[in-house]
């Protein structure tokens, strides 16, 4: 394989993450014009013409900077990848001929409606070290003005109408420079700044982002690869070059390395902060668009549209259609599938660290019937001022007291001032998963009276807590 394949084949693996940046948030549930979450579009990486920026506040420009250790005369690859809004209408064929624009077109099907579709757009480069150097390289890029109609016809072949897809100009330039960085080893501090060039203006000072659109980047963002040697890691940098990686500015966006696990080769710089190395899970169905929200859920409700939500769905976008599809084809076990995962699994330490273990919690210690509580067959059902769980070896229950000592899965910075307090139960909880939760309120807590009444604990599993000795 050569080298350039090879870093093809890398950059292939790093698309299927860009690919969800590149469609963030490009139709969301439940997928029609109409609702009101879709009538803002595109909100990551959004390149507007210099004219219409600044009185806005959004960039006309994003900037990545990242250290490199290239290998002899190696080649930095580049790929910028954009959406190019084409703004759609519907026109209805009239019965003396020729065609009107209309809100909505009904087929049988789908209905069609005005939207703004996002086509893919690329532009790739390579450059050698040497042409990095100075004042590097720049490459411009331009787009024409196109318009394109596509035919709307009836089951029985009837023209029912079209589409009028109009596309505007789009101009930009990629300026790519490296410098050699002193230190203990050759490292080189790369600039890559993506620029739309534009010279579109607004009409009028009134013009809204709407009309900024079509001339604008979408979604912009840039793989890097590297023929020869590798990037240093943004996040977690070898201590020699901390200070380096502390000096770069990136402006709009941030760079991850990408590929496959334990490679360093090739970059995603991207405008939505990533760790690196991401991947897209394997449970994962297809692209949904949405991932703000869970991919089981979005199934569930997917499937459970009306036919006329469905139909209206169909008729947004070819990529809505698509879920909508994708949705209603779903196997029960695909679905099950989706429910969750277990990546890995650690260690957890005591507050003393590694030599103050946290003893395992043993599902078997609680006091339950094998049947789960929301089975039909279950005769006895849960009471949280009754159920009792073993921690320590000891019965834990309403009334107990406890030593919280928050875990490491803990991640509100409140949970630390409530490591070492003392608490009391107020109800040991089971949720459908088969978890046990302690509900408790703390000692010396002016307002605990209060959250009795109201129902508001705090809550902890059984290995996060300790019984004291009056328990």
């Amino acid at each position: 394989m050569t080298t350039a394949t090879a870093l093809e084949s890398r950059f292939a693996t790093a698309r299927h993450v860009a690919d969800a940046v590149l469609f963030e948030g490009y139709v969301l549930y439940p997928y029609r014009a109409s609702a009101a979450k879709n009538r803002l579009r595109w909100q990551f990486g959004v390149l507007v013409p210099p004219a219409w920026g600044p009185a806005h506040e959004e960039p006309s420009f994003q900037q990545t900077e990242l250290l490199m250790e290239p290998k002899g005369d190696a080649t930095l690859t580049v790929e910028l990848r954009f959406l190019h809004a084409r703004r759609r209408t519907v026109q209805q064929a009239l019965p003396e001929g020729g065609f009107a624009d209309v809100a909505e077109l009904h087929m049988d099907d789908r209905v069609l409606v005005p939207w703004d579709e996002g086509a893919e757009e690329r532009v790739e480069m390579s450059v050698t070290l040497a042409e990095l150097a100075g004042d590097g390289a720049e490459i411009p890029f331009a787009r024409a003005a196109r318009e394109d109609t596509e035919p709307v016809t009836h089951a029985d072949g009837r023209c029912a109408g079209r589409l009028v897809r109009r596309t505007e100009r789009i101009e930009g330039r990629v300026r790519l420079r490296a410098a050699e960085l002193d230190g203990p080893y050759r490292v080189l501090k790369l600039t890559a700044v993506v620029e739309n060039t534009n010279p579109w203006t607004p009409a009028t000072d009134g013009e809204d982002r709407e009309a900024a659109l079509p001339h604008s980047l979408v979604a912009a963002h840039l793989l890097l690869g590297l023929s020869g040697g590798s990037f240093l890691s943004m996040t977690d940098p070898p201590e020699w070059a901390k200070g380096a990686v502390a000096s770069c500015v990136n402006r709009h966006t941030w760079p991850v390395l990408a590929g496959e696990p334990g490679r360093s080769d090739v970059v995603l710089s991207s405008p939505i902060i990533l760790e690196d190395h991401p991947a897209i899970a394997p449970e994962s169905i297809g692209a949904m668009y949405d991932s703000t929200e869970i991919d089981e859920i979005l199934a569930l409700r997917t499937a459970a549209l009306t036919d006329q939500e469905k139909r209206e769905a169909r008729g947004t976008d070819a990529r809505a259609a698509a879920v909508i599809d994708l949705a209603e084809s779903m196997p029960p076990e695909v679905l099950e599938r989706l429910h969750g995962a277990v990546r890995a699994l650690r260690e957890i330490t005591g507050p003393d660290g590694p030599e103050d273990p946290v003893e395992p919690f043993d599902e078997q210690a609680v006091f339950r019937p094998e049947t789960p509580w929301w089975d039909p067959a279950h005769t006895d059902t849960p009471d949280p001022a009754r159920d009792r769980v073993l921690v320590d070896g000891v019965p834990v229950g309403v009334g107990s007291r406890v030593l919280l000592r928050p875990g490491l899965r803990r991640t509100d910075a409140q949970d630390l001032f409530l490591r070492g307090r003392t608490a009391l139960v107020e109800a040991v909880l089971h949720d459908v998963d088969g978890g046990v939760h302690l509900a408790v309120t703390v000692e010396g807590d002016p307002g605990a009276d209060i959250r009795r009444e109201q129902g508001r604990f705090l809550y902890f599993q059984p290995d996060e807590l300790s019984p004291l000795e009056d328990a």
